[in-house]
């Protein structure tokens, strides 16, 4: 068997053979994510392709996410069928308000390190923070997956990314996401995988790692995955699910490319309008006026990124900036009662923010807090193209949650984070 990167051996372990980079393969999912996005589509095929059964009842699970509360009869209905669906076939729903679908697949031990994931959402590429090889697949192919528990895949190149250097205190998850977005550029990974590497790798929480991973789609990442160690042991201490196989790379393994990242040398950043590798130095966009900041996602809607904001808020002036509006989605059930038990919660609703289900809320433009006509947002979320938050005349900006709660403050993108 030839040198094999951590992509190409956990696709060998599913496939039941040898496959390197280039190879098709038929793979075994250890778990198959749908939405509310997309789920009724791929009900939908899974019907027509005459699906009776689910190949694993107990690997199948829904996220009504997109939809965080549905506000119309037609989104009323997906979450119907869904709910109808599963309830036959013995699947999991996490229900509105439990989530962004991949954030509570990890959050509660559904993915193992060393996994295959298929999801619905481009963004469950986040997995691979746990070491696992999570892939964003489209609504037939999630259809296939529910029923056959397999899908065919293009064994993807491997670009190896070296995080290296002291990590300044002031630089943010997002910093360094959207630095290497845009180092690598919109398509610079297309259909590739990306690996992470390196001495700094032990300065990164697990949490900062899901930010990573998830922004790495923003490059055309097929997957973004990180090697197993004390970090994502410590994370997963208590949560439920299976041990997993831990993967790392043999030495030899062959990259398409390497990307070496310099921890110490890299300032906060910021996405200018409108792509996510429009980034910039955050000095050089300060002093832009924003009249909405959206602490959200699942790069930005984490415990760690609401009580981030909220301190730099405070330390900021600690009031809302007139006419400004603050926006807060948890990405999770989990994280909601985390800033409910602190007390981060109550200190934002008191300052005048609006706090909205816990899910994918405005990020996509499909539930919650909708831009004004020429509002120009700054926003913790991994997409700023036009009409990504439901309105084509916003302008989005994206920065870390730090930044955003400075700007909550001040109503302008500050010059430090």
């Amino acid at each position: 068997m030839p040198p094999q990167t951590i992509v190409e051996r956990i696709l060998s372990r599913h496939a039941g053979r040898a496959v390197v980079a280039g190879e098709i393969a038929v793979c075994r999912a250890d778990i198959v994510i749908g939405t509310d996005g997309s789920g009724p589509m791929a009900i939908d095929y899974f019907e027509r392709m005459g699906g009776r059964a689910l190949f694993d009842a107990s690997r199948i699970c829904f996220s009504l996410d997109h939809y965080a509360p549905p506000d119309t009869p037609s989104t009323q209905a997906f979450h119907r069928r869904i709910r109808d669906f599963a309830g036959k076939h013995g699947a999991t729903v996490f229900e509105v308000g439990e989530g962004i679908s991949h954030q509570v697949a990890v959050e509660r031990g559904l993915v193992a390190p060393g996994d295959l994931v298929l999801g619905a959402d481009s963004h469950t590429v986040m997995c691979g923070a746990v070491n696992a090889c999570a892939i964003g697949v489209g609504s037939s192919d999630l259809a296939a997956a529910m029923m056959t528990g397999q899908a065919w895949l293009r064994v993807p190149e491997t670009i190896r990314v070296h995080l290296a250097g002291t990590r300044p205190p002031s630089l943010a998850a997002k910093d360094i996401a959207l630095a290497l977005v845009h180092e690598i550029g919109s398509d610079g990974a297309n259909y590739q995988a990306i690996e992470f590497a390196g001495d700094a790798l032990e300065l990164l929480t697990l949490e900062d790692r899901l930010v990573i991973s998830s922004l790495m789609v923003e490059a055309g990442a097929k997957v973004a995955v990180f090697p197993f160690d004390a970090r994502t042991a410590d994370y997963r201490r208590g949560r439920a699910g299976r041990p997993g196989q831990p993967v790392e790379p043999d030495s030899a393994a062959r990259y398409v490319r390497e990307v070496r990242c310099d921890l110490s040398v890299l300032t906060p950043r910021v996405a200018l309008p409108h792509a996510p590798d429009n980034v910039v130095p955050l000095a050089a966009a300060a002093g832009a006026a924003v009249q909405m900041v959206f602490i959200g996602t699942c790069t930005g809607g984490r415990a760690v990124d609401v009580r981030d904001a909220w301190r730099a808020f405070v330390q900021a002036g600690g009031r809302l900036a007139e006419g400004l509006q603050l926006v807060i989605t948890p990405a999770s059930r989990e994280v909601l009662d985390e800033i409910s038990a602190d007390g981060t919660l109550a200190n934002l609703t008191a300052a005048g923010a609006t706090v909205t289900m816990a899910g994918c809320g405005a990020c996509c433009g499909t539930s919650g807090v909708i831009p004004a006509d020429g509002m120009t947002v700054l926003s913790t979320a991994n997409r700023n193209f036009k009409a990504r938050m439901g309105n084509a005349t916003a302008v989005i900006y994206l920065a870390s949650p730090a930044v955003c709660g400075a700007a909550a403050a001040t109503g302008r993108i500050p010059e430090r984070a």
